[in-house]
């Protein structure tokens, strides 16, 4: 197959395999070392390429270091400690208590230095793969100047990530405030925390820091959390999240912030009311912005987009023919670990073997972890509409899954797009528990094409949460509140 092809020569080189200088001369040079970073410069290796690594900072970027890792494991520290909050048995009593801040979030750090060694520091002497310390910068569309010393290379992969981006609030600079980085860090949780920022992010962390003990306020200035969700997902998890006693304030934009002490005080504006909210810490989750305003992009020709991002084709080519991007730093999303790292892949196949892989994004999974979780894939019933597609949506709640009867957990719901003349799936979006687990049989019906039908025609195991999914296909020709168990 293509993708196993080794490399045995690239046209028009300009790096040799012998000679003065051969140490800092490669076929690739990859800047940044987060998953886009590893996964292309993995598949690199695996076609024979001689790959390098540039980072200034630590090897594993956001996911290992500052994302996925850390915060999943602190959210779930925060869904045993909430545990209390849903006791559904008669008869148990649930004791979700918080005793040591401190023990947790140190388990978590050394969950990461484990995980950073494990999968990234360790692959370098697996794969071969060598590692330049220091800040790259292009001198020029063929050189990368890493703490002046120069480095060539045959094509070029830049995978810098992002960071958090910080909205131009007037006195955010004066006042003390947390990203998501820092908030993971935090050894004590504060009692009070206003969270700007409704997004994943926002309400994952909010979430978590309510359940160790914060009183918490969201504020978004758009009319709901999650906006680019289903407005379905969004008022359920809107509800779980105030009944867990979170304030929630959307369509307000915020104005000010002032220091109050050691503390911060939050001014919102909205309909025609202002509001302040005084905390003793404050989290910006307000997205995120591409690493790349240091990159030296004008001396290599690469185009940036006004958010700075690296334009790119759908081969991941950047306006320089021999220079590839892919993960947050580019205008290809959407912002996940997972199309990241297969977004490199794809790039480093087709920068190493000239071969023309497109990427193909319309099936990708993603999801929000909070509890119940949020999950989708494929399109919101709004985009299809505005795509051309005449569509059917049908909703489905937990409470009629006999699963979510069984556990007594009857939080979230199912919703289905379909195509109205096929029946084809368009998407599915769904608020669950392990929403993030059952998502994946939806992404193969969008992947493949498979209709409403094909899903009631397939056997789930009895009883689970994924037989939602063939309960919400069912909902199109039949009330399924007037099924028995297992019922076609």
């Amino acid at each position: 197959m293509t993708e196993n092809r080794k490399v045995e020569g690239l046209v028009g080189s300009v790096s040799g395999s012998s000679g003065e200088g051969w140490e800092k001369q490669f076929d690739l040079l990859v800047l940044g070392a987060g998953s886009a970073a590893f996964a292309g410069a993995i598949r690199a290796r695996d076609l024979g390429a001689r790959v390098a690594i540039v980072e200034r900072k630590t090897l594993g970027g956001t996911c290992v270091n500052r994302g996925c890792i850390p915060s999943k494991n602190l959210l779930r520290a925060a869904e045993l400690a909430g545990a209390a909050l849903h006791e559904g048995f008669p008869g148990i009593r649930v004791r979700g208590e918080l005793v040591d801040y401190g023990a947790v979030v140190q388990q978590k750090r050394d969950l990461v230095a484990d995980l950073r060694k494990m999968k990234y520091e360790d692959l370098l002497a697996e794969y071969g793969i060598d590692l330049i310390q220091g800040h790259a910068r292009f001198r020029s569309a063929l050189e990368v100047e890493v703490d002046a010393e120069v480095y060539t290379a045959d094509r070029f992969l830049v995978a810098t990530g992002g960071r958090p981006l910080i909205p131009p609030i007037p006195g955010l600079s004066e006042a003390p405030y947390l990203t998501s980085s820092g908030a993971l860090e935090l050894e004590k949780v504060a009692p009070r925390l206003v969270v700007i920022g409704g997004g994943y992010i926002g309400v994952e962390l909010a979430q978590m820091f309510a359940r160790f003990g914060s009183r918490v306020t969201i504020i978004e200035m758009l009319p709901r959390i999650i906006a680019n969700h289903e407005p379905e997902q969004s008022a359920e998890l809107a509800r779980h999240l105030e009944a867990e006693g979170i304030v929630i304030r959307t369509g307000m934009m915020v104005v000010g912030v002032r220091r109050d002490g050691a503390g911060v005080v939050v001014r919102a504006r909205g309909e025609g009311r202002e509001e302040e909210f005084r905390a003793d810490s404050m989290l910006v989750a307000a997205g995120i912005m591409p690493n790349t305003d240091d990159l030296g992009a004008d001396a290599a020709g690469v185009a940036l987009d006004a958010r700075g991002a690296i334009v790119v084709d759908e081969e991941m080519r950047t306006s320089v023919p021999h220079i590839y991007a892919a993960g947050d730093c580019t205008t290809v999303g959407p912002a996940l670990v997972t199309t990241a790292a297969h977004t490199a892949a794809i790039a480093v196949q087709n920068a190493l073997n000239g071969t023309a892989r497109k990427v193909d994004l319309r099936a990708v999974p993603s999801a929000i972890f909070t509890d119940p979780q949020v999950a989708s894939v494929g399109m919101r019933e709004e985009e299809a509409r505005a795509r051309g597609f005449k569509v059917r949506a049908e909703v489905v709640p937990l409470s009629l899954v006999p699963k979510a009867l069984a556990i007594r957990d009857t939080r979230g719901l199912v919703k289905m797009i379909v195509e109205e003349e096929t029946q084809r799936i368009l998407g599915v979006h769904m608020v669950a528990p392990l929403a993030a687990d059952l998502i994946h049989e939806a992404t193969l019906a969008v992947r493949f094409g498979l209709t409403a039908q094909d899903l009631v025609d397939t056997i789930h195991v009895y009883p689970t949460l994924s037989e939602a999914l063939k309960l919400v296909a069912q909902a199109f020709t039949r009330d399924v509140a007037k099924l028995s168990c297992c019922a076609e």
